[in-house]
């Protein structure tokens, strides 16, 4: 300060009597040294400095610097603001509004720029040239493309919700062909006269009808001008359209670019397009398989060779499937491993992130679970260090190389145009058996099908059946190959044992039901049925498990004795650590709090035990570390016991997992959650039940369930076998239950694909991406063979091209009205004998010796009798005698020509022109085409079995048997007797089917029966046209099949466009509104949010009364208590509550299946008192007594709640309500606070 003092000062001029005295600062330090040499006349003492740059800067006046910045600098305080602040401003110092510094207009882009010319062996700068720049207007607001250019750093991570994301892999941008192809509402713009002169919502506009101008316009011939370019003359067919573009071009500069872009690089555009379409056209005769099989049976004994330098040394040897995974990374492929439990699927993870480390790259991890998230944070941050995560709560080191995320953050990144996603090279998807999850599956679909086409991906799964039917939508959408990785057997094999321990025999006997090599053996169960028999007789059977082996529940007393002598018995032989997994958190605590008197740690395992508890609970309050939960859990794990469950609060399941995985947790009681978030083997696994409630009701496990859990048992490296042990506390279960859970196959990958109103909104806002495009590519819609079908359509295409032009002139200008009327005969008949096949009294006359007319592709039309019906209710068939050709005995016949040969409607019926001979075939419902009155006398056996030993070689020449003869003789004679059609069973007057449906369909049959003999077509001698109206037909059937129109989910789309356009979030042509652009904003219940948000019902209430009213979005389970409530914030509810009554409605109105009750029903408020009180400050342990909600459920809630509350916040901003904004900041930090947010142990 004294520094700045001195030069503070105003030094008078130099006096005669003054002293040539000047000061020296030394340095920065504040040390000063007088100099006494003489100055020259009449100047002041300046001050040195020894610093370079002279002394440091003086203070300014304080009153002028914030005068300066706060009062006069307009960026500071906008001055177009017309608050009350402005005015009173207004008061003290007059400013005048500036409307031009409202104006801003960015440079436009330059379209050259310089090339530097080196010499190619000494790299010396030689010259600059000028190049073209390409693609210079491109933003992150107007292109998918990668060489856009990069948006501001603030957007560079989360991307921002009016980006454009970049192109999916799979998804072509629109061709010049496809954007010149005029629409249906497009029509031809007469620029001279078709003009408006009024623009839409003005009274009045400008006429620009100058006659000398357009004189001259018409005057110059532009193509003449151009007449050197010939391939652009080639380009415009006529000379009309060409002069129309140009005048285009002229009028409206805005199409110049896509002129350019149609012009200069045409003979280029069309070699690369040629050139990239050429290997699948080589492909399409024998259709491309995308999905590729990789055989691991074999060792890959060239591995070294070919990767001599691996990115990542492992301290162990890799596994063949390892290798083979390897191998397809080195070469940028796309892997898909399908593995089992604990064989090691990470490997190839850690190998992804290591090569996108060299390669400098990045790579994304993502999982289904939070928890797993953080587990895998801390495990790759220990091996590679630059990791990354990114959770709704969480985000530590967002510019990693590596990034580990929740799949829901990827997908938003995605469609918010994430800067990230250029530098990206791998994204690897953990536990994508979790697609099935009906509510989440969906997310990863929409990632899968969203990916650009420089990423690739690494699928890591446990083993599922139908891994390459996955692996092939995959390749097919994104139009790369996708290697599949499957192991064949677990590292460490299982043996699957039951218990019973329902006496002092059995307290110590385990019973093999599954050997490691995978035999059932019965054996094990017989002797627990007999010892069960004997125990319920003896007087321990009251003390001990089974008394009756139809009851499914056991009392508490019952379940403490069979886990005490079980845990007792596996601790003696060493078998801990134990997961015991049970399908119920309340059975959980029960079972771990009832075993008092288990201790199974030794007092070294005690100490350590303690002091990581104590070490973990100091980053919690004073208050918070006497919460009972984490008081009662303190003890059961000193004793070596653990719970695992959605109850258990956050940090005390990472506690837990921590010791577990430490091998201090010697028993962990553990929900089905902890299967799947978790990678902790065991040495055992017990079942406490093989029945689980899903939400509706109870059931058996699944195979894919059991397999998930049991893979849980056998650690790499330290046990030989894993022990999985089911419990049979309430008596023996089936045989067939336990066989069929076992060794049944896990559950087959499907899709959950569903719409949502956000993934709509998204791509709706983006012109070039339509959401019929995403419903195509989703693996619910893989069956549609595409490719095939394509295929076949060229084929059609051009046979129909090779048939001689329609001919309706004279007597065959009926020929298409009567080929429609055919058309509609067929599918009314097919629909009539539908409804008959499905009838009781249709079924009982297709009884043996029944005569039927077959049609199938072997037969048209002919005569058969009825041998034998099958028992099967399903798949119901019925062998047959039918008459045929001689030498058409077997069904190898070409079917195109007999599609080709009768595609008329025809009621004749086949007679053979030379010797008739017979065929014995098993029928399906559909080759059925009518059932007769007739019936025939008939010995089935005989005619099955000697038609049988005919068909063996040594045989074949042998006659038919009489009963054969005499059947096939009376099928011709009845043929013969009514050439023109024989009398069938009439639906309603026969059948007795009294339908609405079936007998108009009898009407309708009769009329347009009728009709046929009217149409003059049929009578003229050239009448062949049938088989360029039958392939007219197929065509037209493919072309739907490949079309938007033929999509499953297409109904339910125009449904939710329905909803959106009601609510005003689109307009009526697809673009989106305010409202719509605010719901991208929302993850979840975007509607009713966005509805809440525009009609201010947050407003009135306090931040707290808003998150507390909020928390209906994040809590789904019922509860008993009712909440003591503030009013406003019960009219909050209730207001909520008739928002969502009337989008229930609406939607219902639209037709989305979902009733209005079952929409509202999903809010539920009863949270709200727990979320208000703390938001107010209450300690945790005493709103925890406000609800029987257990303690992780209510702290999960809340991390969600506070997700929501940031959603809000962004959308409020979007409305331009700072007030509401401001509001729900302080929402979110009131409960952002003490036990609910503290750091993850994995993460510090």
């Amino acid at each position: 300060m004294n520094c700045c003092f001195l030069l503070c000062v105003d030094l008078p001029p130099v006096g005669p009597d003054d002293l040539p005295l000047s000061l020296l600062e030394m340095g920065c330090s504040g040390r000063f040294e007088l100099i006494t040499h003489p100055l020259p006349k009449n100047r002041p003492l300046p001050p040195h400095s020894t610093l370079p740059h002279g002394l440091p800067p003086t203070c300014l006046d304080l009153k002028t610097e914030v005068e300066k910045r706060f009062l006069r600098d307009p960026a500071w305080l906008p001055v177009h603001d017309v608050d009350d602040s402005f005015h009173k401003f207004l008061q003290y110092e007059m400013r005048h509004k500036e409307v031009d510094s409202l104006l801003h207009c960015s440079l436009s882009p330059l379209h050259s720029g310089l090339s530097v010319v080196r010499d190619p062996t000494t790299g010396m700068l030689l010259d600059f040239t000028e190049v073209l720049l390409e693609d210079t207007g491109l933003s992150a607001k107007n292109s998918l493309s990668l060489q856009r250019q990069p948006g501001p750093p603030s957007e560079s991570l989360r991307g921002s919700n009016t980006n454009y994301p970049f192109l999916p892999a799979g998804m072509e941008e629109l061709t010049l062909e496809q954007i010149k192809k005029k629409s249906e509402r497009e029509e031809d713009i007469d620029f001279e006269k078709d003009l408006l002169t009024v623009p839409p919502g003005l009274k009045a506009g400008v006429d620009f009808s100058d006659k000398g101008r357009v004189s001259l316009l018409l005057s110059v011939n532009l193509l003449s001008l151009l007449s050197t370019f010939d391939e652009i003359i080639d380009a415009l067919p006529e000379e009309k359209e060409g002069v129309s573009r140009k005048e285009e071009t002229v009028k409206l500069p805005r199409t110049n670019s896509l002129e350019e872009l149609g012009i200069k690089p045409s003979a280029n555009t069309v070699h690369l397009s040629e050139q990239k379409k050429n290997p699948q056209q080589e492909d399409k005769g024998d259709l491309k398989k995308w999905a590729v099989p990789v055989d691991i049976s074999s060792p890959c004994d060239d591995f070294y060779k070919r990767i001599p330098d691996p990115a990542f040394k492992y301290p162990f040897e890799l596994d063949v499937f390892q290798k083979q995974a390897i191998l397809r990374l080195e070469a940028h492929d796309s892997v898909f491993v399908a593995a089992h439990t604990s064989a090691g699927k990470t490997v190839v993870a850690e190998y992804a992130i290591a090569l996108s480390q060299k390669h400098m790259t990045r790579t994304i991890y993502t999982s289904p679970i939070k928890a797993l998230s953080n587990q895998k944070f801390r495990d790759f941050k220990t091996t590679f260090g630059d990791v990354g995560l990114l959770t709704g709560d969480v985000q530590l080191s967002p510019e990693s190389s590596c990034l580990i995320m929740t799949t829901e953050i990827l997908r938003s990144m995605l469609y918010n145009g994430s800067e990230v996603i250029r530098d990206l090279e791998w994204v690897i998807f953990d536990e994508v058996h979790y697609i099935n999850d009906a509510e989440r599956g969906v997310v990863w679909e929409e990632v899968l099908i969203m990916l650009p086409e420089h990423v690739s991906i690494i699928l890591l799964s446990a083993t599922v059946p139908n891994a390459v039917e996955f692996s092939e939508w995959i390749g097919r959408i994104k139009k790369w190959s996708i290697y599949v990785i499957s192991t064949i057997k677990r590292p460490v094999p299982l043996e699957h044992y039951l218990y019973t321990g329902n006496s002092t025999k059995t307290q110590k006997e385990l019973f093999l039901l599954l050997d490691s090599t995978g035999n059932f053996l019965t054996k094990g169960c017989f002797q627990i049925e007999t010892n069960a028999k004997k125990e319920r007789t003896s007087k321990h059977a009251q003390s001990f498990g089974t008394k009756n082996v139809s009851q499914h529940n056991t009392t508490a007393s019952q379940d403490r004795a069979v886990w005490q002598t079980l845990l007792n018995y596996l601790s003696q032989r060493q078998q801990t650590p134990v997961v015991a997994f049970t399908f119920s958190r309340t059975r959980c605590d029960e079972n771990a709090r009832s075993l008092t008197s288990l201790d199974l740690t030794s007092s070294i395992e005690k100490s350590e035990i303690h002091s990581f508890l104590q070490k973990s609970l100091t980053r919690l309050r004073g208050g918070d570390r006497q919460l009972p939960q984490i008081l009662l859990m303190r003890d059961l794990l000193k004793r070596g016991i653990g719970v695992h469950h959605s109850g258990i609060l956050p940090i005390l399941k990472e506690i837990i997992e921590m010791l577990f995985s430490r091998g201090l947790v010697k028993v962990l009681f553990a929900t089905e959650t902890f299967a799947m978030g978790v990678n902790m083997p065991a040495r055992t696994v017990v079942f406490d039940s093989i029945r689980k409630h899903d939400g509706t009701g109870f059931r058996n496990l699944l195979p894919g369930e059991y397999i998930q859990m049991a893979g849980r048992a056998g650690r790499r490296g330290l046990d030989a076998t894993g022990t999985v042990i089911i419990l049979c506390k309430a008596g023996v279960h089936d045989m067939g239950n336990l066989h069929a859970m076992m060794l049944g196959k896990p559950t087959v990958l499907q899709s959950q694909f569903r719409l949502t109103y956000t993934m709509i909104l998204n791509l709706l806002r983006v012109e070039a991406l339509r959401v019929t495009d995403m419903m195509r590519r989703s693996f619910s819609e893989n069956h549609r063979d595409t490719q095939a079908h394509e295929k076949r359509i060229s084929e059609l295409r051009n046979t129909l091209s090779s048939l001689p032009p329609l001919d309706t002139e004279g007597q065959l200008s009926d020929i298409l009205s009567y080929y429609h009327t055919i058309t509609e005969l067929l599918i009314t008949t097919e629909t009539l004998q539908r409804a008959v096949l499905e009838s009781v009294n249709g079924l009982k006359a297709l009884s043996v010796g029944r005569v039927v007319i077959v049609n199938n592709s072997q037969h048209h039309n002919a005569l058969g009798v009825i041998l034998q019906v099958s028992n099967d209710a399903v798949n119901r068939t019925f062998t047959a005698l039918i008459i045929c050709e001689k030498g058409n005995e077997e069904a190898a016949g070409d079917d195109q020509s007999n599609k080709a040969f009768h595609p008329i409607y025809s009621t004749s019926l086949f007679i053979p022109e030379g010797p008739c001979s017979h065929t014995v075939q098993k029928l399906k419902l559909q080759d059925i085409s009518a059932i007769t009155t007739k019936t025939l006398k008939v010995i089935p056996e005989r005619i099955i079995d000697n038609y049988n030993k005919r068909q063996q070689p040594r045989f074949r020449l042998d006659p038919p048997g009489q009963a054969i003869s005499t059947a096939t003789q009376e099928l011709l004679r009845l043929a013969e007797a009514s050439p023109n059609g024989i009398t069938t069973l009439d639906p309603v007057n026969d059948l007795h089917l009294k339908g609405v449906d079936v007998v108009e369909g009898v009407m309708r049959h009769r009329v347009l029966q009728g009709c046929l003999k009217d149409f003059h077509c049929i009578h003229s001698p050239t009448f062949t046209e049938q088989e360029r109206m039958s392939v007219q037909e197929e065509l037209d059937k493919l072309l739907f099949l490949v079309s938007d129109q033929s999509l499953t989910l297409l109904p339910e789309y125009h449904q939710r466009i329905k909803v959106l356009e009601a609510l005003q979030y689109v307009d009526s042509t697809g673009a989106v509104q305010l409202k719509g652009r605010v719901a991208c904003q929302i993850s979840s219940h975007e509607l009713l949010l966005t509805e809440l948000l525009f009609e201010n019902t947050l407003s009135p209430l306090a931040p707290e009364e808003s998150a507390a009213l909020l928390s209906c979005l994040v809590f789904t389970q019922n509860t008993q208590i009712d909440p003591h409530i503030t009013n406003t914030l019960q009219e909050g509810i209730s207001q909520v509550l008739n928002v969502a009554q009337r989008i229930g409605e609406l939607q219902r109105d639209c037709g989305i299946a979902q009733t209005a009750e079952d929409f509202v029903a999903q809010f539920k408020f009863g949270l709200t008192e727990v979320v208000y009180c703390w938001a107010r400050g209450m300690p945790f342990s005493e709103i925890a007594q406000l609800t029987n909600v257990q303690e992780g459920t209510i702290v999960r809630c809340i991390q969600r709640l506070d997700e929501i509350l940031k959603e809000v916040r962004q959308a409020a901003r979007i409305v331009g309500d700072s007030v509401l904004g401001s509001k729900m900041e302080r929402a979110s930090l009131a409960i952002r606070r003490d036990i609910v947010f503290t750091a993850s142990l994995y993460t510090h």
